[in-house]
This record gives C-alpha cells, structure tokens and sequence, in this order.
C-alpha cells in the first residue's frame, strides 16, 4: 500500500483521514509512531490536584507527572481505583480518580517511592 499522492480534500468512500499523513484513520501511519510507551523512570515525582472545570461541578483528583506508558498507567489507575473504592481512568499520562483523594493517594503513592506533590 503506497502512500497517498497529496493531501485528500474530500473523500467519500474513505470515511476520515489523518491531518498529519493522509491515510485513513484507521491505517495512520503516523499515530502508531506517537502512541510509543515511554520507559518507567526510577524516579517519579506525582503532582495531586483536583479538577471542577467542564465536568458539570464533579471533582475529580488527577494524579500527574507521570510516564506516558498505557500498561503502567492503567495498571496504576486500577490499583488507585481499588484502593480508594472510586471509579477513574487512565489518560494519556494521567490518572483521573473521581472525587477528591487527594488525602488517602499521598501514603499510597509514597509507599511506592515517589515525591508526592500538591
């Protein structure tokens, strides 16, 4: 499969293609280059902080500073998640837990060896 000749303007077979390369969005060549998992540093400083803003007024605790790596940080969200008895996800290179845990996650982070900030 050879790559497209120029940047597609519109297509109505193809359904959405990439900004960046022009492939269709579901053979990007480019995604899979940025979706690399970083590798786990010894050291990690974790930054607690809440959020309210575009949520309709639910807090939600976000667990940043961490490594772009998918395996770890849905790992740590699970085991945040079960710790605290609360729902959450893993983002990009973030833990969101829902509600304010900023109390009970510093003793559990800092268990694991890291800085705990905020």
């Amino acid at each position: 499969m050879s790559p497209p000749p120029a940047r597609t303007v519109y297509r109505t077979d193809g359904g959405r293609t990439c900004p960046r390369c022009g492939w269709p969005a579901k053979d990007c060549r480019c995604s899979a280059t940025l979706a690399a998992d970083e590798p786990i540093p010894d050291r990690i400083v974790a930054k607690l902080r809440i959020e309210k803003g575009g949520r309709g007024g639910k807090t939600v605790t976000i667990v940043d500073g961490l490594p772009k790596n998918a395996g770890f940080l849905t790992a740590l969200a699970g085991e945040l998640k079960r710790a605290c008895g609360t729902g959450g996800t893993a983002t990009e290179s973030t833990v969101e837990l829902q509600g304010d845990h900023r109390e009970r996650l510093r003793p559990l982070l800092a268990a694991r060896g890291w800085s705990v900030k905020g």
